[in-house]
């Protein structure tokens, strides 16, 4: 009671009225006449009529055709939606989804809120428990272990809280990323095709870089592109399984070891992300068996977009899941939720084969040329 009457105390009926005026445009493209505005708002003309020319003078409307008015803000009129966002890491797939997110989640007048999951199972359990205790209305997480995606569920089922999982799913949470095996498949018919190309058909190894902690949706970008390869290559030939974990370094290291005591080979690889399979490419420059090899990545990664603009690359192609348009997808995604329309357990994003004779089309240096910059590589599912 006393609160009101202070509040009352210290308004200002001018500011107030100029207030009710603006809450009458609901965007920027609407328009009134002074007429209107007065009918609308129940102000005398004269009143009304100073009102519009301050706020035209101020910047807060303007008048296109100058004589009705429009306005140049836009005001808030119903809640203001808070969404937690628990991060993967700082490697370039992750930085491009989370900086869309950021773009659209102001365009879309939405408070994000961002925790680091570190690639952690600790960072990623606490934060789902602090975005929790934050009381945010949704949750958006990208964590790469799916032992503990039940454990994450329930945590904001517990908070009443709908989460959208990015990449890996979890329990109860609506999905978003992309049909991995549909993108193994397509890796698949590209090295098969490189192969044909270039070596009559014939290999002698297939080497595939997967990431064990990510669980079995991941592994089907491998058992795709294999499935692919075996049923369109004859002969014989080895297939060799290594957990890269997604690491350009650790996958560099795994195959330099197994290069030292392996003959000679016409070998094809694939692997779970781009870097994994640049880390295997470095290997095999080492000891001077480029020729020998033939990769494809996922991702388009900025390290593997360079490469393929590298004229002696062995990188047959990269799989394009286009990070950078996450943003806009989730928080609509998000929206969708909160405003508790349909929406279906899983949306698939949008996925193209990139080789060096599209990259410049796709992905033109003129628009991407800050994001394919030297980088430090780190991991990703």
């Amino acid at each position: 009671m006393c609160a009101s009457r202070d509040n009352a105390r210290y308004k200002l009926e001018t500011v107030a009225r100029a207030c009710e005026i603006l809450r009458h445009f609901t965007d920027t493209q609407q328009s009134f006449s002074l007429g209107e505005v007065s009918e609308r708002t129940g102000f005398e003309r004269t009143i009304t009529f100073r009102l519009l020319r301050t706020l035209e003078e101020e910047g807060l409307l303007r008048r296109p055709d100058g004589r009705r008015y429009s306005s140049n803000v836009h005001i808030l009129t119903q809640k203001r939606f808070r969404i937690g966002y628990a991060s993967q890491n700082s490697d370039s797939f992750s930085k491009a989804v989370s900086q869309g997110l950021r773009w659209s989640a102001t365009r879309n007048q939405i408070d994000l809120i961002e925790v680091e999951n570190q690639y952690s199972v600790k960072a990623a359990l606490r934060n789902a428990q602090t975005l929790v205790r934050q009381g945010v209305d949704l949750a958006i997480e990208f964590q790469v272990y799916e032992r503990i995606g039940a454990q994450l569920s329930a945590i904001y089922e517990e908070g009443a809280i709908p989460v959208i999982a990015v990449e890996i799913p979890h329990p109860g949470a609506t999905f978003f990323g992309v049909d991995n095996y549909r993108v193994g498949q397509m890796a698949g018919k590209a090295l098969v095709k490189a192969a044909q190309q270039h070596w009559h058909g014939k290999i002698d190894e297939l080497l595939m870089l997967d990431l064990e902690i990510a669980g079995s949706l991941p592994h089907l970008r491998i058992s795709g592109a294999q499935s692919v390869v075996r049923k369109s290559l004859a002969g014989s030939y080895q297939v060799l399984h290594l957990d890269s974990r997604g690491e350009m370094e650790r996958s560099f290291e795994l195959v330099r070891r197994h290069l030292q005591f392996a003959p000679k080979r016409r070998t094809l690889i694939a692997g779970v992300n781009d870097l994994a399979v640049l880390g295997a490419l470095r290997a095999f420059e080492e000891v001077g068996r480029s020729p020998l090899c033939m990769a494809l990545g996922v991702g388009a990664f900025p390290e593997a977009r360079r490469e393929l603009r590298s004229p002696q690359t062995r990188l047959v192609g990269s799989i394009a899941t286009f990070p950078e348009r996450y943003g806009d997808n989730l928080i609509q995604l998000a929206l969708d939720i909160l405003h508790r329309k349909s929406v279906p357990p899983a949306i698939y994003a949008p996925i193209q084969l990139i080789t060096p004779m599209n990259i410049d089309e796709v992905y033109p240096r003129s628009l991407f040329a800050d994001a394919d910059r030297e980088q430090q590589p780190v991991t990703h599912s």
